[in-house]
């Protein structure tokens, strides 16, 4: 597959180009039949089914193919003979086991329209998860699970492959905060208007996907390209629905700033979420650019920690966002995936209810890697933080210095 997925944004040469070894659509296809080899090459969920093609006089050693449906049992017994492996797809599933690319806000809404928040796609996957059995499911479902994610993982890949070709190597910059903030609420503005604050100056905005400061940050991604005066008119807008218990007024509100304020499903307006079904009850919000949407929580926290680089901005928030918080101490103690950016924490009278600066000052003190202390920043500044995440990990000479 892609190798490491989230190194074209961490930094350095992307190691190869994952989309020549893949296959993804029926034309790829046809160019690689013609020279006769599909030698080591992954074909990723295609109808071969349909206007079956020849097969038989074509390499197929170490050929792997994913999700892809065949005109009969024979042609997979002689792919299999001749060298190739077989993942038939899964069944009476709604969600497909074989992703080739991630998610945008239309696929996960799609039903909305006529069934309400209960006929979305999103809802219905996430019903389907809790019924076999959810975080601990039997064999099939945690086989079908696994491979849904790992398309994830390879689409991420070539989405951030992607990303580092068109912008160069703008850093990545998490924002993480509380799933509850209301919309129109201070901790919400501030987190939008500084991700359309760092968006507009070509960075790529990482969040988990989820409502509350996870939408505000995206939804600032997704005003960009637009002015500050737009953008609080949308919040305005969404202000109307303020939480996302309220599925149905909640997500229709989303559904109607999107289309009063249109922008195309790329990384460059609404930036890259990965939420999780875990929390399905939670839904994901729609203001992201691409979504990778996880089964598993553990590896979908993971993923948005490694990516964010460039820094993370911790807006208010209580056990989740702690856990992160530390979560992302120890890979910057370490230095798990190199050097890391600022530690941005919003709201100097939230952070002063817990002691996370008081623990993280002298636990980075301590890393091996010389004092990284001064990477924590408090403040209720957007200028300032803006300066604490200036500092692109992968250029910096010398941390920020941290504020009170």
């Amino acid at each position: 597959m892609s190798g490491d997925p989230l190194q074209p944004v961490l930094g350095g040469p992307v190691p190869f180009d994952a989309t020549a070894f893949e296959i993804e659509s029926r034309a790829e296809l046809d160019v690689h039949l013609s020279a006769k080899s599909l030698k080591d090459l992954v074909i990723l969920g295609l109808r071969l089914d349909l206007d079956p093609p020849v097969l038989s006089d074509v390499d197929v050693t170490g050929a792997l193919f994913v999700g892809c449906r065949l005109a009969d049992d024979d042609v997979e017994i002689d792919l299999i003979r001749r060298g190739a492996h077989v993942i038939p797809p899964f069944d009476a599933r709604p969600y497909p086991t074989h992703p080739a690319t991630l998610y945008t806000p239309d696929d996960l809404a799609f039903g909305f329209a006529t069934e309400r928040f209960a006929g979305m796609f999103d809802t219905i996957v996430y019903d389907h998860f809790v019924r076999h059995g959810g975080a601990t499911p039997d064999i099939r479902e945690a086989i079908a699970q696994r491979l849904h994610d790992a398309g994830i993982d390879n689409a991420l890949g070539k989405a951030l492959a992607a990303w580092v070709a068109a912008r160069g190597r703008a850093g990545a910059v998490g924002i993480m905060g509380g799933h509850a903030a209301p919309r129109g609420s201070a901790a919400y503005r501030m987190a939008a208007t500084l991700s359309w604050r760092l968006a507009a100056a070509g960075r790529l905005v990482v969040t988990g996907g989820g409502p509350g400061v996870m939408e505000a940050a995206n939804l600032g991604s997704y005003f960009s390209a637009r002015t500050e005066e737009e953008l609080d008119a949308a919040i305005g807008e969404l202000s109307a629905a303020p939480h996302f218990a309220d599925h149905d007024p909640y997500t229709a509100a989303a559904l109607a700033v999107r289309a009063h304020y249109p922008a195309p499903p790329d990384l460059r307006h609404g930036g890259l979420a990965l939420p999780t079904w875990l929390y399905g009850h939670e839904p994901a919000n729609l203001f992201a650019g691409q979504i990778g949407k996880y089964f598993s929580n553990a590896v979908r926290e993971d993923s948005i920690l490694r990516l964010s680089r460039g820094g993370i901005v911790f807006a208010p928030g209580w056990a989740g966002t702690v856990q992160e918080i530390f979560q992302a101490a120890t890979k910057t103690f370490y230095q798990t995936d190199g050097p890391s950016g600022a530690f941005v924490f919003l709201g100097v009278e939230h952070w002063r209810q817990l002691p996370v600066e008081e623990l993280l000052r002298p636990l980075l003190a301590k890393s091996p890697y010389g004092d990284q202390s001064n990477l924590v920043v408090v403040t209720d500044s957007l200028d300032e933080a803006m300066a604490a995440l200036a500092h692109e990990s992968g250029d910096m000479h010398s941390p920020p210095v941290g504020h009170r």
